[in-house]
């Protein structure tokens, strides 16, 4: 049975509310720490992946997602967090992980493959050297996030379509999203941000990313308590002065002189006025004219 939105969001008010459903869960939660303040995280970004699946319709239409792990943070607590929504019965999709060894030096292939075994998570790795295909592509001094994340899409795309599946879900969060954002905004001369849903080009996949409202912060704590085997990035990590690092520290800056200021940000790019902009696409400002005085 399909769940509604709405019907989505109430059930899962009352399951996420119920302490019972912290007794039983997924052999992936085996090791989750039993404090408190673990399990108002938990809820906490249980319940803002419940709002971006419901704000967004993620789950229209959806029967079996591809989940790219990379080995970070986000993308296992993404897939922890789909895995325990799917758990309760509140996730009526079937998930499958997938990883793509990229050919970086010295990057431990048996750790995922391991993890995900262990936990009975379905999973799919694939080797493609796209870490050559950068080196040589890429001017020495210049960054390599941009062509690396391209090579590394397209093959995910490329998965998902093999797996049957009918989108591909990504662990980006509230900074990357705001992070995103400045860099337009400051080097691209544009409003736009990473959206939390997207059609590929193609037309035949879903970009879904539902930790949209998640706070890096709270990412970070619950990887560190789920003991995630973490897979450190030596390729785009290794550089410094990246852009987004810029980004980062500029909006670490105003949340820190300003608290809070990061989710207004994020409440601000869902709430758009095209009159009070300067887009005569978005806005019909040459039809904008006051009535004529009798």
């Amino acid at each position: 049975m399909e769940l509604s939105a709405s019907s989505l969001h109430d059930t899962m008010d009352i399951a996420v509310d119920d302490d019972t459903r912290f007794e039983a869960a997924h052999p992936l939660f085996a090791r989750m720490p039993s404090s408190v303040s673990f399990n108002k995280l938990r809820k906490r970004l249980l319940r803002q992946t419940r709002q971006a699946l419901d704000d967004f319709g993620m789950l229209k239409g959806a029967k079996r997602w591809l989940i790219g792990l990379s080995g970070g943070k986000d993308s296992y607590s993404l897939l922890a967090l789909l895995m325990d929504l799917k758990w309760r019965g509140l996730l009526p999709v079937e998930l499958i992980a997938g990883n793509l060894d990229q050919g970086q030096p010295n990057f431990p292939k048996h750790i995922l493959p391991e993890y995900l075994t262990s936990i009975g998570v379905k999973h799919r790795i694939e080797y493609r050297d796209t870490y050559s295909v950068v080196k040589e592509k890429v001017p020495t001094g210049a960054t390599y996030c941009s062509l690396c994340s391209r090579l590394r899409r397209g093959n995910l795309y490329r998965i998902a379509r093999e797996e049957g599946c009918d989108a591909l879900v990504l662990g980006h969060h509230r900074e990357d999203i705001l992070e995103t954002f400045f860099m337009n905004l400051f080097h691209g001369g544009r409003l736009a941000s990473m959206p939390a849903k997207l059609l590929n080009d193609e037309g035949d996949l879903m970009v879904l990313r539902p930790l949209a409202y998640a706070a890096e912060d709270d990412l970070a704590k619950f990887a560190a308590a789920m003991e995630f085997p973490i897979i450190p990035c030596d390729l785009c990590g290794s550089q410094d002065g990246l852009e987004r690092n810029a980004m980062k520290a500029m909006l670490a800056d105003i949340e820190r002189r300003m608290p809070g200021r990061k989710d207004t940000m994020l409440r601000a790019l869902g709430h758009v006025n095209p009159s009070h902009l300067l887009d005569p696409n978005l806005f019909d400002f040459q039809s904008l004219a006051p009535e004529p005085k009798e």
